[in-house]
Protein backbone atom coordinates (compact mmCIF):
# COMPACT_ATOMS: atom_id res chain seq x y z
CA UNK A 1 0.00 0.00 0.00
CA UNK A 2 2.84 2.40 0.73
CA UNK A 3 3.93 2.54 -2.92
CA UNK A 4 0.40 3.58 -3.90
CA UNK A 5 0.43 6.42 -1.38
CA UNK A 6 0.70 10.06 -2.45
CA UNK A 7 -0.56 11.77 0.72
CA UNK A 8 2.99 12.72 1.72
CA UNK A 9 3.09 15.24 -1.15
CA UNK A 10 2.30 18.83 -0.20
CA UNK A 11 -1.29 19.66 -1.10
CA UNK A 12 -2.27 16.05 -1.84
CA UNK A 13 -5.02 14.67 0.36
CA UNK A 14 -7.31 11.65 0.06
CA UNK A 15 -9.50 13.29 -2.61
CA UNK A 16 -6.58 14.11 -4.91
CA UNK A 17 -5.05 10.70 -4.25
CA UNK A 18 -8.28 8.97 -5.28
CA UNK A 19 -8.34 11.05 -8.46
CA UNK A 20 -4.79 9.96 -9.25
CA UNK A 21 -5.76 6.33 -8.77
CA UNK A 22 -8.81 6.87 -10.96
CA UNK A 23 -6.55 8.23 -13.72
CA UNK A 24 -4.52 5.02 -13.60
CA UNK A 25 -1.65 6.37 -11.49
CA UNK A 26 -1.64 3.53 -8.98
CA UNK A 27 2.04 3.46 -8.03
CA UNK A 28 4.96 5.84 -7.69
CA UNK A 29 6.38 4.44 -10.94
CA UNK A 30 3.11 5.25 -12.73
CA UNK A 31 3.32 8.81 -11.46
CA UNK A 32 6.94 9.34 -12.49
CA UNK A 33 6.45 7.85 -15.95
CA UNK A 34 3.42 10.06 -16.75
CA UNK A 35 4.54 13.07 -18.84
CA UNK A 36 1.56 15.11 -17.67
CA UNK A 37 -1.19 14.65 -15.08
CA UNK A 38 -4.68 16.12 -15.15
CA UNK A 39 -5.04 18.98 -12.66
CA UNK A 40 -1.31 19.26 -11.94
CA UNK A 41 0.73 21.90 -13.78
CA UNK A 42 4.25 21.25 -15.14
CA UNK A 43 6.03 23.09 -12.32
CA UNK A 44 4.11 21.24 -9.60
CA UNK A 45 4.52 17.94 -11.46
CA UNK A 46 8.30 18.48 -11.42
CA UNK A 47 8.18 19.24 -7.69
CA UNK A 48 6.07 16.16 -7.00
CA UNK A 49 8.42 14.04 -9.11
CA UNK A 50 11.22 15.00 -6.70
CA UNK A 51 9.09 14.02 -3.71
CA UNK A 52 8.06 10.69 -5.22
CA UNK A 53 11.61 9.89 -6.30
CA UNK A 54 12.83 10.61 -2.78
CA UNK A 55 10.12 8.32 -1.38
CA UNK A 56 11.28 5.57 -3.72
CA UNK A 57 14.86 6.04 -2.55
CA UNK A 58 13.87 5.99 1.14
CA UNK A 59 11.75 2.90 0.58
CA UNK A 60 14.66 1.16 -1.14
CA UNK A 61 16.84 2.05 1.87
CA UNK A 62 14.21 0.64 4.26
CA UNK A 63 13.98 4.05 5.95
CA UNK A 64 10.78 3.55 7.93
CA UNK A 65 11.28 6.62 10.09
CA UNK A 66 11.28 8.90 7.04
CA UNK A 67 7.70 7.88 6.28
CA UNK A 68 6.77 8.28 9.94
CA UNK A 69 7.67 11.96 9.53
CA UNK A 70 6.27 12.78 6.07
CA UNK A 71 2.97 10.93 6.56
CA UNK A 72 0.31 12.10 8.98
CA UNK A 73 -0.15 9.57 11.76
CA UNK A 74 -3.65 8.68 10.61
CA UNK A 75 -1.99 7.40 7.41
CA UNK A 76 0.70 5.29 9.11
CA UNK A 77 -1.48 2.21 8.62
CA UNK A 78 -0.29 2.24 4.98
CA UNK A 79 3.15 1.13 6.24
CA UNK A 80 1.88 -1.99 7.96
CA UNK A 81 2.37 -4.63 5.26
CA UNK A 82 5.89 -3.40 4.55
CA UNK A 83 6.94 -3.17 8.22
CA UNK A 84 4.87 -5.96 9.78
CA UNK A 85 7.90 -8.22 10.31
CA UNK A 86 9.60 -5.36 12.17
CA UNK A 87 6.60 -4.23 14.22
CA UNK A 88 6.38 -4.25 18.00
CA UNK A 89 3.02 -4.38 19.77
CA UNK A 90 3.19 -2.38 22.99
CA UNK A 91 1.01 -2.12 26.07
CA UNK A 92 1.63 -0.81 29.58
CA UNK A 93 0.00 -1.33 32.96
CA UNK A 94 -0.07 1.25 35.74
CA UNK A 95 -0.81 1.40 39.45
CA UNK A 96 -3.49 3.47 41.16
CA UNK A 97 -1.13 6.49 41.16
CA UNK A 98 -0.58 6.35 37.41
CA UNK A 99 2.95 5.00 37.65
CA UNK A 100 4.00 2.30 35.20
CA UNK A 101 4.19 -1.20 36.66
CA UNK A 102 4.62 -3.34 33.53
CA UNK A 103 5.66 -2.64 29.94
CA UNK A 104 4.86 -5.46 27.53
CA UNK A 105 6.44 -5.72 24.08
CA UNK A 106 5.53 -8.37 21.51
CA UNK A 107 7.53 -8.59 18.31
CA UNK A 108 8.90 -11.25 15.97
CA UNK A 109 6.82 -13.85 17.78
CA UNK A 110 8.44 -13.10 21.14
CA UNK A 111 6.89 -11.45 24.20
CA UNK A 112 9.02 -9.51 26.65
CA UNK A 113 7.76 -7.96 29.87
CA UNK A 114 9.54 -5.30 31.89
CA UNK A 115 8.42 -5.19 35.53
CA UNK A 116 8.93 -2.31 37.94
CA UNK A 117 11.58 -3.08 40.51
CA UNK A 118 12.96 -5.96 38.44
CA UNK A 119 13.70 -5.26 34.79
CA UNK A 120 11.95 -1.98 33.98
CA UNK A 121 14.41 0.80 33.27
CA UNK A 122 15.20 3.25 30.50
CA UNK A 123 18.30 1.48 29.18
CA UNK A 124 16.51 -1.84 28.73
CA UNK A 125 13.50 -0.20 27.09
CA UNK A 126 15.79 1.68 24.68
CA UNK A 127 17.64 -1.49 23.78
CA UNK A 128 14.44 -3.43 23.07
CA UNK A 129 12.53 -0.68 21.26
CA UNK A 130 15.48 0.14 19.00
CA UNK A 131 15.10 -3.27 17.35
CA UNK A 132 11.77 -2.35 15.74
CA UNK A 133 10.68 0.02 12.97
CA UNK A 134 6.95 0.24 13.70
CA UNK A 135 4.97 0.70 16.92
CA UNK A 136 1.44 -0.68 17.23
CA UNK A 137 -0.73 0.21 20.22
CA UNK A 138 -4.33 0.63 21.28
CA UNK A 139 -4.82 4.16 22.66
CA UNK A 140 -1.05 4.56 22.72
CA UNK A 141 -1.33 8.11 21.39
CA UNK A 142 -3.23 9.31 24.44
CA UNK A 143 -2.07 6.86 27.12
CA UNK A 144 0.87 4.46 26.69
CA UNK A 145 3.37 6.68 24.89
CA UNK A 146 2.77 9.88 26.93
CA UNK A 147 3.06 7.81 30.12
CA UNK A 148 6.32 6.24 28.96
CA UNK A 149 7.79 9.59 27.94
CA UNK A 150 6.74 11.20 31.23
CA UNK A 151 8.40 8.49 33.29
CA UNK A 152 11.37 8.06 30.94
CA UNK A 153 12.04 11.48 29.34
CA UNK A 154 13.89 11.28 26.08
CA UNK A 155 12.97 7.67 25.43
CA UNK A 156 13.67 7.27 21.69
CA UNK A 157 10.20 6.52 20.38
CA UNK A 158 10.64 7.76 16.83
CA UNK A 159 9.15 4.90 14.82
CA UNK A 160 5.96 5.24 12.78
CA UNK A 161 3.04 4.49 15.07
CA UNK A 162 -0.30 2.83 14.32
CA UNK A 163 -2.87 3.45 17.04
CA UNK A 164 -5.53 0.79 16.50
CA UNK A 165 -8.08 2.70 18.56
CA UNK A 166 -8.12 5.57 16.07
CA UNK A 167 -7.74 3.28 13.07
CA UNK A 168 -10.74 1.29 14.29
CA UNK A 169 -12.78 4.46 14.53
CA UNK A 170 -12.00 5.23 10.89
CA UNK A 171 -13.51 1.82 10.12
CA UNK A 172 -16.57 2.39 12.32
CA UNK A 173 -15.51 0.26 15.29
CA UNK A 174 -16.32 1.65 18.73
CA UNK A 175 -15.43 0.58 22.24
CA UNK A 176 -12.32 -0.48 24.09
CA UNK A 177 -9.84 -3.18 23.15
CA UNK A 178 -11.68 -6.03 24.85
CA UNK A 179 -15.03 -5.09 23.32
CA UNK A 180 -13.52 -4.90 19.82
CA UNK A 181 -11.77 -8.22 20.34
CA UNK A 182 -15.17 -9.79 21.00
CA UNK A 183 -16.59 -8.16 17.86
CA UNK A 184 -13.65 -9.48 15.81
CA UNK A 185 -13.78 -12.98 17.29
CA UNK A 186 -10.36 -12.63 18.96
CA UNK A 187 -10.27 -14.87 22.03
CA UNK A 188 -8.47 -14.78 25.36
CA UNK A 189 -7.75 -17.59 27.79
CA UNK A 190 -10.62 -18.37 30.17
CA UNK A 191 -8.67 -17.12 33.17
CA UNK A 192 -8.33 -13.70 31.51
CA UNK A 193 -11.96 -13.29 30.48
CA UNK A 194 -13.48 -10.15 31.95
CA UNK A 195 -10.23 -8.73 33.35
CA UNK A 196 -9.61 -5.03 32.77
CA UNK A 197 -7.28 -2.25 33.84
CA UNK A 198 -8.72 -2.08 37.34
CA UNK A 199 -7.99 -5.78 37.79
CA UNK A 200 -4.42 -5.15 36.64
CA UNK A 201 -4.03 -2.59 39.43
CA UNK A 202 -5.49 -5.04 41.96
CA UNK A 203 -3.14 -7.82 40.80
CA UNK A 204 -0.15 -5.49 41.05
CA UNK A 205 -1.12 -4.49 44.60
CA UNK A 206 -1.41 -8.14 45.59
CA UNK A 207 2.08 -8.73 44.27
CA UNK A 208 3.55 -5.54 45.74
CA UNK A 209 2.11 -5.89 49.21
CA UNK A 210 1.84 -9.66 49.66
CA UNK A 211 4.33 -11.04 47.14
CA UNK A 212 1.54 -13.13 45.68
CA UNK A 213 3.34 -14.98 42.87
CA UNK A 214 0.10 -16.08 41.19
CA UNK A 215 -1.13 -12.48 41.09
CA UNK A 216 2.12 -11.42 39.42
CA UNK A 217 1.89 -14.28 36.91
CA UNK A 218 -1.74 -13.45 36.07
CA UNK A 219 -0.87 -9.76 35.62
CA UNK A 220 1.85 -10.66 33.14
CA UNK A 221 -0.44 -13.06 31.27
CA UNK A 222 -3.05 -10.30 31.07
CA UNK A 223 -0.49 -7.83 29.71
CA UNK A 224 0.80 -10.42 27.25
CA UNK A 225 -2.72 -10.95 25.88
CA UNK A 226 -3.11 -7.19 25.48
CA UNK A 227 0.06 -7.13 23.36
CA UNK A 228 -0.27 -10.37 21.39
CA UNK A 229 -3.88 -9.73 20.39
CA UNK A 230 -2.91 -6.40 18.86
CA UNK A 231 -1.19 -8.27 16.04
CA UNK A 232 -4.37 -10.06 14.95
CA UNK A 233 -6.37 -6.86 15.31
CA UNK A 234 -3.82 -4.94 13.24
CA UNK A 235 -3.93 -7.62 10.52
CA UNK A 236 -7.72 -7.36 10.38
CA UNK A 237 -7.87 -3.57 10.42
CA UNK A 238 -5.19 -3.29 7.73
CA UNK A 239 -7.09 -5.68 5.47
CA UNK A 240 -10.28 -3.68 6.01
CA UNK A 241 -8.53 -0.40 5.20
CA UNK A 242 -7.01 -1.85 2.03
CA UNK A 243 -10.38 -3.23 0.94
CA UNK A 244 -12.00 0.13 1.58
CA UNK A 245 -9.31 1.86 -0.48
CA UNK A 246 -9.64 -0.67 -3.30
CA UNK A 247 -13.41 -0.22 -3.20
CA UNK A 248 -12.98 3.51 -3.61
CA UNK A 249 -10.58 2.93 -6.50
CA UNK A 250 -13.02 0.56 -8.24
CA UNK A 251 -15.84 3.08 -7.86
CA UNK A 252 -13.73 5.81 -9.43
CA UNK A 253 -12.49 3.51 -12.20
CA UNK A 254 -16.06 2.60 -13.18
CA UNK A 255 -16.82 6.29 -13.76
CA UNK A 256 -13.89 6.92 -16.11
Amino acid sequence: MIESTFCFLSGVGPTTERRLWGDGLITWSDFLSAPAIRGIGPARKALYNEGVAQAQERRARDDARYFGVVLRQREHWRLYEWLRSRAVYLDIETDSFGEITVVGLYGRGRFTSFVRGESLDRARLCEELSQYDLLVTFCGTTFDLPMLLRQYPGLPIDQPHIDLCFLGRQLGHRGGLKAIEVQMGIERANELQGLNGSDAIYLWNRWRHSRDEEARAQLLRYNEADCVNLEQLADTFYSQMVQRSLGTFREISSIH
